[in-house]
């Protein structure tokens, strides 16, 4: 059986060193046999991801930047917890994505975070999940995700 970190690595994910928060919040908190981690901005080291889908953006410029966000989760995750077998669900996952109000294919922007999920965790990456549309997101970036996890 692959582990997920051996997952990431046939994928050429390298992750990150996790983001520090940008506000008065930390970035993860374990209660339980539950993980729940802070919303993960499409961010990488080069950068933030900007834009507004429908206006500056397409849907698969959108779906790279949740897939960034799934990124920097599973980098808060394994800050968290160490190993990353140590998931034992993903058990939500909230999306936001800025978007103008015309545009209306929200949930497939954050396809591309949840499908990593399934990459990475396989059937244990299978999810609940909400997909939400705003006007503008912290920092002026394109999407962000945050997660709830089982761990063991």
């Amino acid at each position: 059986m692959s582990t997920p970190e051996a997952k990431l690595d046939a994928l050429g994910i390298v992750l990150p060193a996790p983001m520090k928060p940008v506000a008065t919040y930390v970035p993860f908190v374990i209660t339980g046999n539950l993980l729940y981690v802070s919303g993960q901005v499409s961010a990488t080291a080069e950068g933030r991801i900007l834009g507004r889908l429908g206006d500056d953006m397409e849907l698969s410029a959108g779906q790279h930047a949740a897939r960034i966000c799934g990124i920097n989760l599973i980098a808060q995750c394994k800050s968290a917890v160490g190993e990353l077998s140590r998931i034992k669900r993903v058990v939500k996952l909230g999306g936001f994505v800025n978007a103008a109000p015309h545009f209306v294919d929200i949930p497939q922007v954050v396809n591309g975070c949840s499908d990593l999920m399934v990459e990475v965790f396989g059937e244990a990456g299978k999810h609940a999940r909400s997909a939400v549309a705003c006007p503008t997101l912290p920092l002026g970036v394109a999407v962000e995700v945050d997660g709830v996890f089982e761990i063991g």
